[in-house]
């Protein structure tokens, strides 16, 4: 496929797990029409919407709304905003407000928010009652294009990203363009990251095409859903073939093993980093990486770091305010990626633009050095 043949026509993508396949709708409206469009693929349900204060105030009365519309009795919870959310804390305050609505097996549990809330979300109706219906309503571009398809759900600790969660697929994902307009510049260029992360993986035609297109994406229109169902196709063909991450799955944390240890080291601020910035400044490091191991040329590296920073993105260390701990410290936050096997270091490298890979067993020392050299000491 070209990048001129990325179609706009098709607002579904599937995600063909047999009798657990869902769809991923993508369209203007789908908050005002999620009623109608659950109650068609599950009916005689009741729902809890998990959201946060900053989210709710825009969308929680239209979608209960909706959901009401359709004969649909809901009940709102609604946690604090931000990274730090993601936390036992809520995710004990949540799974008791469930329990205390009385909802059922059956039931579901309904994710309006960005990536934080379909994470945290996901993880309560993945434990409760051992295991609750999940509609994702995700609000960002980021949870749009990544976080709200494929299961993945989780929390943070001390330890770092994500390491507590389950898999978790939801039953259907509706992708409401029309709330991307409502994201500030910053919120939007982080979500965009994991859109070139796509093409970086292996669609160096739609890399190609981003990089061309950008703006047109960044205004709107039929590019901006363009390159959202691209990304969920890209995501579902991934998810479909290694569902619970073994093997090719990992190939999309590109760029997070050095993204989740920068996250770890700002505390989850995200007045200094959020998650989009940190995948977009892993992607660059993970493309130097490669060519300090001489797997690619330093030219790819250059044009991605380009592109990123066209588009406004950070693509350095020295990029994120404040200080940053030593290298070493940075080396601790890699060890606890959910990639490390039996102490080993797994990183998403690759050998050029679009030809990414896994590789087992990088030599901890190497990452040292390479963190020492890009370090803003």
């Amino acid at each position: 496929m070209t990048a001129d043949e990325i179609s706009s026509d098709d607002s579904c993508v599937t995600v063909p797990l047999g009798a657990r396949r869902y769809d991923i709708l993508i369209g203007a409206n789908l908050i005002e029409r999620a009623g109608a469009e659950i109650a068609a693929r599950l009916p005689d349900v009741r729902a809890a919407v998990v959201s946060d204060e900053n989210v709710a105030a825009l969308y929680l009365e239209p979608l209960q709304g909706s959901l009401a519309a359709a004969g649909i009795e809901s009940t709102a919870i609604v946690l604090p905003a931000g990274e730090k959310t993601k936390h036992f804390d809520h995710v004990i305050d949540a799974a008791e407000r469930v329990l205390d609505a009385r909802l059922e097996r059956g039931d579901l549990v309904l994710a309006l928010g960005g990536g934080v809330i379909g994470d945290l979300a996901g993880f309560v109706a993945g434990i409760v009652r051992r295991g609750m219906r999940l509609v994702q309503v995700p609000t960002s571009l980021l949870a749009q294009v990544d976080s709200s398809v494929g299961g993945k759900t989780g929390i943070n600790t001390a330890h770092g990203k994500n390491l507590v969660g389950v898999f978790h697929q939801p039953a259907l994902v509706l992708a409401d363009t029309g709330v991307l307009d409502t994201l500030s510049a910053r919120e939007f260029r982080a979500g965009y990251a994991e859109m070139v992360k796509y093409g970086l993986i292996d669609r160096p035609d739609f890399f190609a095409w981003l990089e061309d297109r950008w703006r047109e994406v960044f205004a709107g229109g039929p590019a901006r859903v363009k390159a959202i169902a691209q990304s969920c196709q890209a995501k579902a063909d991934v998810v479909a073939a290694d569902e619970h991450e073994h093997g090719h799955r990992a190939l999309l944390n590109l760029g997070h093993t050095f993204g989740h240890a920068l996250e770890a080291a700002t505390g989850y601020d995200g007045a200094r980093l959020v998650h989009g910035e940190g995948v977009a400044i892993g992607m660059v490091l993970a493309h130097q990486f490669s060519a300090r191991l001489n797997l690619a040329s330093p030219d790819d590296a250059d044009r991605v770091a380009a592109h990123l920073r066209a588009v406004g993105l950070p693509t350095a260390m020295g990029d994120i305010e404040g200080p940053l701990p030593p290298p070493d410290i940075l080396l601790d936050h890699i060890g606890q990626d959910k990639k490390v096997k039996k102490g080993k270091l797994t990183f998403v490298l690759t050998r050029g633009v679009g030809r990414s890979f896994l590789a087992d067993d990088v030599p901890p020392s190497a990452v040292l050095s390479f963190l020492k050299e890009k370090h803003p000491q």
